[in-house]
């Protein structure tokens, strides 16, 4: 059985990461900056003063009262914590051993094209957000894709063909991949990398010894923990796992950041050899990367986007559905902090993790060998930080914690992706459904093997990217126009009126809100 997913998983991956993906995922982000006169350069200034230079703002930070809303830093930690995960550690580690130190390169590009990528979804998301039976904002590449592509109308000289079909089918099937990508990103693929290193970090010889289920009893024990721990935040709704992603979030960033720059420090003499490592190898990889010098850099491309992705999931039209809960009535102001975001995960957690690995002395970048024996990819950022911190394991442990961490909010956040695509599906009356059988789901991460857990987590990603892409570079002029209007009010001063919604009636109850907070 597992043979035949391996299979099929195989062949569908090979479809959505081959060049069609990849070249849908950089062109989208390459138009959308390109179209925004590279906005995440030439207004760098304004969106870092209104997404971390606000922090201490009270209409920032301060829990808002309205029905299923959360305040734009609750949205963001909540967005944060769904992408900062295993891909931040297990994933760059990844990247490495399998294209080499330039894949770190091809993060950085696609990380810096996401970023508008990302700013894009989220002005579209709340652009296109409506308020559903429970009076709750509903948002995400499912609304955008029907009614924003779906009012579209093509026209020549014969006919007139309406787009609302399309929109539909693929809102549709963006929602049936969400949910797959939250059973596998969201949550088989987190728990593997979390049982692994809590595993090896914190081993209990006893349990570890007896197997259950195809793996050690200790595996499946973590699992049904982290199940139990899951059930009880998830199924408390939106609310819930916002209050536990802001507190947990900025702690667990700062934590890493800080154990990483000790790392480095250390190895302070490794550092230019490490970028130079990521700058030749993007456009001569080494040996062991394999093929002719083309495939070599496609494969180090190849693995950087989709690592990246997995890690910053800028393009997959997911973190959308939590930032269109934000209470803010601007869609230029959210778009912001989707920058920020994408920033905040891959230029500073990713290239953080990728320098430990780099300058430590546990990974051959020309042989492509780990140094150390016992550790394998998923293990090999707790290795590093054992060569400064190898007392009674310390390094393994911390980084087996900052997994913990990181890998349980992302399963926390993706719960909320796939109750939202249900909800397009079912109603939301229906949503507990989704969270039972997204709780269930987390057993099978503790036991199946890491390789496979991986793979089916890219290959959803893959499928959810494919339709919010088309969506999004459909899409791009009313980016564009959104934009404008913004930039013309907010930094111009020019007196226009307002583009915050499609719908009249939220427009209306929007543009009383802006011109209120104006005065």
């Amino acid at each position: 059985m597992l043979e035949k997913i391996t299979n099929v998983n195989g062949a569908v991956n090979g479809f959505v990461w081959g060049w069609v993906g990849l070249i849908l995922l950089i062109g989208t982000g390459i138009v959308a900056t390109l179209c925004t006169k590279v906005f995440q350069i030439s207004h760098l200034k304004h969106w870092w003063k209104n997404t971390i230079g606000s922090l201490f703002k009270k209409e920032v930070i301060g829990h808002t009262k309205e029905k299923g809303a959360v305040s734009p830093f609750q949205a963001l930690c909540t967005a944060l914590a769904a992408t900062v995960g295993t891909g931040n550690i297990a994933g760059v580690a990844a990247a490495i051993c399998v294209g080499g130190a330039g894949a770190v390169f091809w993060m950085w590009i696609a990380a810096f094209f996401g970023m508008m990528t990302n700013y894009s979804e989220n002005v579209l998301g709340i652009f296109f957000r409506r308020r559903n039976k429970d009076s709750e904002w509903s948002g995400g590449a499912m609304y955008y894709l029907q009614d924003g592509l779906g009012s579209m109308k093509y026209e020549n000289w014969k006919s007139k063909w309406s787009l609302k079909w399309l929109g539909k089918i693929l809102a549709v099937l963006f929602c049936i991949f969400t949910m797959l990508a939250a059973f596998g990103i969201g949550s088989m693929g987190q728990v593997n990398k979390i049982v692994a290193n809590v595993a090896a970090a914190f081993d209990v010889s006893s349990l570890s010894s007896i197997k259950f289920m195809g793996t050690s009893l200790y595996n499946v024990l973590l699992g049904v923990l982290i199940m139990i721990l899951t059930a009880l935040i998830t199924l408390g709704g939106l609310k819930r796992i916002a209050s536990v992603a802001e507190k947990i979030v900025p702690f667990m960033i700062v934590l890493f950041v800080a154990g990483s720059l000790v790392i480095i420090g250390v190895n302070y003499a490794n550092i230019l050899p490490a970028f130079k490592a990521i700058f030749v190898n993007a456009f001569k990889p080494e040996a062991f990367v394999g093929g002719t010098l083309g495939s070599a850099i496609m494969l180090a491309a190849q693995q950087g986007f989709k690592r990246g992705v997995f890690s910053n999931e800028a393009g997959l039209g997911s973190s959308v559905m939590v930032h269109s809960n934000s209470n803010v009535k601007e869609p230029v102001k959210q778009g912001m902090w989707g920058i920020f975001e994408v920033f905040a995960d891959t230029m500073v957690v990713c290239t953080m993790t990728a320098l430990v690995v780099l300058t430590s002395g546990v990974f051959d970048a020309k042989t492509g060998k780990i140094l150390v024996d016992g550790i394998t990819d998923a293990t090999l950022v707790g290795g590093a930080f054992n060569t400064v911190f190898p007392w009674f394991n310390i390094g393994q442990r911390f980084v087996a914690i900052a997994m913990f961490l990181f890998a349980f909010t992302t399963v926390l956040g993706w719960s909320h992706y796939g109750s939202k695509a249900w909800e397009y599906l079912f109603g939301s009356k229906t949503t507990i459904v989704f969270k039972i059988i997204h709780v269930c789901t987390i057993i099978f991460g503790a036991v199946l093997t890491s390789s496979l857990a991986w793979d089916i987590s890219d290959t959803f990603n893959g499928l959810m990217m494919l339709p919010n892409l088309i969506g999004v570079i459909v899409l791009i002029p009313l980016v564009v126009n959104i934009t404008k209007n913004y930039v013309d009010r907010k930094i111009k001063k020019k007196d226009v009126k307002p583009l915050l919604s499609y719908d009249e009636e939220i427009q209306a109850e929007s543009e009383e809100a802006v011109l209120n907070d104006a005065e």
